[in-house]
């Protein structure tokens, strides 16, 4: 990867009718999700990107890569390779274009599946994630994201991050002729205490597999490789609809400090756990890597040197892990983003009148059903919390948070859409976060209150009469 460090530059910058009229427009499209793919891949690249300049008080940066590749069908038979002209070499053969890998008879064959590659990461002290909510006993929620990470000293920009992180995170060379980079999405600003402190600028780049076939990989300990169909992911009738669920977060995690215990149970009991929404991906979806010779002796070699300990921990947890069955859940900005990857399908006519509401969870707010390009990712970030007063206080302080969704429906519905000197996300989610913080002082106080007034009732209770 090195050395190919200087061979490539970032790519050039990707540009809502009611729920009914969408379901009308996908009906009369082919039932293959190839064209979709197609049209979402040529906007990315046609429209610029909006990007967030890092402030000097926190310069820190990240990227992803966002995979896609179309499978071919599996009993589509491909021609004898043909010989290459005099002086020339299967190297020099230049690369499909987008336009032209979209007409390949294995692109366009009955059957064709585009898939997204996502990555789960084991963690085998088993802090990977607490039970799902109704589930078995012998049954862990696992969450899936993307290759990448933080840009490091050095980088040449965000596209080389995520392809330098692919590289050495799962050993996929995106600096090869089988992968073309596409574009990027908006960056992304990740935040902690609830919107309040920034931690970085986050950068997802489109990349597409030109080759049927996946060059090899080797990823590094704990990690597997999913490509996901699409079709999971996709509202019906053109998909197979997503099975939406949610991810519970204590909330004393993100409000109290880390090692403050009691306050970090006052917290829990006041004011509970919050929920975000998460897509769960079928167990029959996925699959681990091949490993190769070299992946296999390293593998064998690490566990006859470790120590006793060490070996006997790796086979319990190979054990537990066999025991165990386990569902992949996308959720976080990893669902946000790939969101707005899904955005991008629907046609210009349809994203003008509401056509992301078809990717909302069920439970989304009216507020966000109304937006009409970026709602979805939206909503992923958005909390939901178990007690009823704290998110009726979050919708009583949520005046000017509705005001910018209703502006930035507003822009959207008269031909914005490619204005970028708003970021329109940002400030919902600022304006947001304003709320919350508000309402959890408001909710803190009225508990503090009634558990004063109560005791206060008992004493008397208790010594007066």
């Amino acid at each position: 990867m090195a050395a190919n460090k200087g061979s490539f530059s970032p790519p050039p910058g990707a540009p809502s009718t009611s729920r009914s009229d969408l379901t009308r427009y996908l009906l009369a499209e082919p039932t293959s999700i190839v064209p979709l793919l197609s049209r979402a891949l040529h906007r990315i690249r046609s429209t610029p990107p909006r990007i967030i300049a890092s402030p000097a008080t926190q310069p820190r940066r990240a990227a992803v890569a966002i995979i896609l590749r179309v499978a071919p069908p599996p009993n589509h038979v491909f021609p004898a390779p043909t010989q290459p002209a005099e002086g020339s070499s299967p190297a020099n053969v230049p690369p499909p274009s987008l336009t032209e890998f979209f007409q390949l008879d294995w692109v366009t064959a009955p059957g064709a599946r585009p898939e997204i590659l996502f990555l789960r990461r084991d963690r085998p002290d088993g802090q990977d994630g607490g039970r799902m909510s109704g589930s078995g006993p012998n049954t862990r929620e696992t969450h899936v994201a993307f290759p990448g990470g933080k840009t490091e000293e050095g980088d040449e920009g965000g596209l080389y991050t995520a392809m330098r992180q692919t590289w050495e995170e799962i050993g996929l060379d995106l600096a090869e002729l089988s992968y073309t980079p596409i574009g990027q999405l908006d960056d992304r600003e990740i935040t902690t205490s609830l919107g309040k402190r920034l931690l970085m600028i986050l950068s997802p780049f489109v990349f597409l597999q030109l080759t049927p076939h996946t060059t090899p990989v080797d990823p590094s300990p704990g990690t597997t490789l999913h490509w996901i169909p699409l079709s999971t992911l996709l509202p019906k009738p053109i998909g197979d609809g997503p099975k939406w669920s949610s991810v519970s977060v204590d909330a004393s995690s993100r409000l109290a400090p880390r090692h403050s215990t009691v306050l970090r149970v006052l917290v829990r009991l006041l004011v509970g756990g919050m929920k975000f929404p998460a897509i769960l991906i079928p167990a029959s979806f996925y699959s681990s890597p091949a490993l190769d010779e070299k992946s296999i002796d390293e593998k064998r070699a690490h566990v006859e040197s470790a120590g006793p300990l060490e070996r006997e921990h790796s086979l319990q947890f190979r054990a537990r892990r066999a025991q165990t069955h386990e569902t992949l859940k996308l959720w976080g900005l990893s669902l946000g983003m790939t969101l707005d990857l899904l955005a991008h399908m629907a046609p210009p006519e349809a994203r003008r009148g509401g056509a992301g509401a078809t990717l909302l969870p069920p439970d989304a707010e009216a507020e966000l059903m109304r937006v009409p390009v970026m709602a979805p990712s939206l909503a992923s970030v958005f909390p939901r919390f178990g007690y009823p007063d704290v998110n009726f206080w979050i919708w009583v302080f949520g005046k000017r948070y509705r005001a910018v969704i209703r502006g930035w429906e507003t822009s959207v519905r008269a031909g914005g859409t490619n204005d970028r000197r708003i970021n329109w996300t940002g400030s919902a989610l600022t304006t947001f976060y304003a709320a919350v913080r508000k309402a959890l002082v408001v909710v803190i106080v009225v508990r503090a209150i009634f558990v004063l007034v109560g005791l206060l009732f008992g004493g008397w209770l208790l010594f007066v009469r």
